[in-house]
């Protein structure tokens, strides 16, 4: 049994979303029945074995429509295998090195119980909405920070603790 995965994303300038594509992608390519879904029109989750939710940080927030789709559907979430996952640093330190949660993802973690986090590097391009992100491509601190083989690494990771773990339930353990 290699179970039923849904990728959800929040993103505001597109780049988050092309990370839950790539992780989408790869989770396909292991073999998993993946769907990808704006978290804001995900709707029921309840046929998902497995969740990925992700969402860009903004000045230490995670996106408000990731914040939401653990709100409404928390009860649901704990009941399934779930890892998260932000993208924002726009600099080379995702790559680097692990970067700790901000304090409410870190609660969503422990609320729901996920596998695990991870930061990935963000992408701050001409043209991004918003006025603090227009100053800060004005200030020549924008570019694309993401590793996408990073980001296919993990998702492979990811992919081999799902088999592991409906494995597991197969076996009744």
């Amino acid at each position: 049994m290699t179970g039923r995965m849904l990728v959800a994303y929040a993103t505001k300038n597109g780049s988050t979303a092309e990370i839950a594509g790539t992780i989408t992608r790869t989770l396909r390519e292991e073999g998993i029945a993946t769907d990808l879904r704006p978290a804001a029109d995900a709707g029921r989750i309840e046929e998902y074995d497995a969740v990925v939710l992700g969402a860009p940080l903004y000045a230490g927030r995670w996106h408000k429509d990731a914040r939401r789709f653990v709100r409404r559907r928390r009860r649901v979430l704990v009941k399934k295998e779930v890892w998260l996952f932000s993208s924002g640093p726009l600099d080379a330190s995702a790559s680097e090195r692990d970067i700790a949660p901000v304090p409410a993802v870190h609660r969503v973690l422990t609320v729901v119980g996920a596998h695990e986090h991870v930061t990935f590097g963000g992408c701050l391009r001409d043209g991004a909405k918003g006025h603090i992100a227009r100053m800060i491509l004005k200030s020549g601190k924008g570019g694309d920070y993401r590793d996408f083989e990073q980001i296919a690494d993990w998702s492979r990771r990811v992919a081999a603790t799902l088999k592991s773990e409906l494995a597991g339930r197969a076996e009744g353990y």
